[in-house]
């Protein structure tokens, strides 16, 4: 049977049907419980979160089910050197964005402030609500925090784009890695080289990391439907986990309009651009991300970017000039059917069948 495998017994569900933990505030705890009473692993992206805002959501999450989740958080949450580079940064951004603004009659906002990592803290409601899983991703844990998770019986998966990153989450004592294709939407969480380099597909990355690595693999990036699930199986993958058609799903915290641009034609082209949060991240390709594709040099250091072109998202919104708007999606959203995440669920659940039993 293809849903019985160390990632099964290991987690205690059903299927190894993972839904993406998308964070920015994409995450719901609807999504995240329908997909884990279905038997899957419902995920909610907290990197952006206070201590208190992730406590009192796993509150909720429990409250509508008592099967796991995973609890996902940015180890390393910020790109800034020091205030000499930041302003630096800030004045390239402002000649490189400033047409764009124009367009929508909107004033360049003033550098913004600084941040302060917030991980040390959110780490700690991690040991205080003891999830049955814990994911992060964007760096390495010291050892002795992945044993004492694992003291308290929480299970630990790693992000990798890379083999060598694989290999690194392996030595450091994660039971599981996640192994992120550059077909995926959102972020690329690399960590030991620059994202840039980190553009290995699912398909490819699943045998490299198979070849090394002893501990099970889920597959990530580039899977909607059954035939995705067979093929990343057939290759060597004990689980997948699933992003864009996730978020394409009535239940997710992604704005109508978003939604309605995963399954339009605008979704058959997307771009990796560091344009819209300065990290390199995969999207619906903009005027912005045409444009600026080599712009690598010319935003403000992550999350401050965000920051900086939040009044930009914001104008665009207001004024229906969505192609000024960067929406996260996976290469694989043409073919997204589903905007029920229970029907998603369902029908992967059914195609896998047919096709791997």
């Amino acid at each position: 049977m293809w849903n019985k495998n160390r990632i099964t017994e290991l987690l205690g569900i059903d299927y190894p049907i993972m839904q993406g933990p998308f964070g920015g505030g994409l995450s719901t705890v609807e999504l995240t419980t329908t997909v884990s009473n279905l038997g899957g692993l419902g995920g909610f992206g907290a990197y952006t979160l206070s201590p208190q805002e992730i406590y009192d959501i796993h509150k909720e999450i429990q409250s509508k089910t008592d099967k796991p989740y995973n609890l996902n958080l940015w180890v390393n949450d910020h790109d800034i050197i020091d205030e000499g580079h930041t302003k630096k940064q800030y004045e390239k951004a402002v000649e490189t964005f400033k047409p764009y603004f124009d367009i929508l009659n909107t004033e360049i906002p003033a550098p913004p402030p600084s941040f302060e990592s917030r991980f040390q803290n959110q780490l700690q409601v991690v040991f205080d609500i003891k999830p049955k899983v814990f994911s992060f991703m964007f760096g390495l844990l010291d050892v002795n925090i992945i044993e004492d998770l694992h003291k308290q019986g929480t299970i630990v998966f790693g992000n990798a784009t890379t083999l060598d990153e694989a290999i690194a989450l392996e030595k450091l004592g994660v039971d599981v890695i996640v192994a992120s294709g550059f077909e995926s939407g959102g972020h690329r969480p690399s960590f030991l080289d620059q994202s840039e380099l980190s553009t290995t597909g699912t398909f490819v990355l699943i045998q490299l990391i198979k070849d090394k690595v002893k501990i099970p693999v889920v597959a990530a990036g580039g899977i909607a439907n059954g035939r995705g699930i067979a093929g990343a199986f057939t290759l060597g993958a004990e689980a997948v986990q699933i992003g864009t058609a996730f978020l394409a799903t009535e239940e997710s915290g992604a704005l109508p309009i978003h939604k309605e641009f995963l399954f339009s034609d605008a979704a058959k082209s997307t771009t990796l651009s560091r344009a819209y949060t300065g990290r390199l991240g995969r999207g619906i390709t903009t005027k912005i991300t045409r444009n600026v594709l080599a712009a690598t040099d010319k935003t403000l250091p992550f999350p401050l970017q965000t920051t900086f072109m939040g009044a930009l998202r914001k104008a665009a919104l207001e004024q229906q000039k969505n192609d000024l708007v960067f929406f996260w999606s996976g290469q694989i959203a043409p073919i997204l059917k589903h905007k029920k995440a229970s029907t998603l669920m369902k029908s992967l659940i059914e195609e896998a069948n047919e096709l791997l039993n």
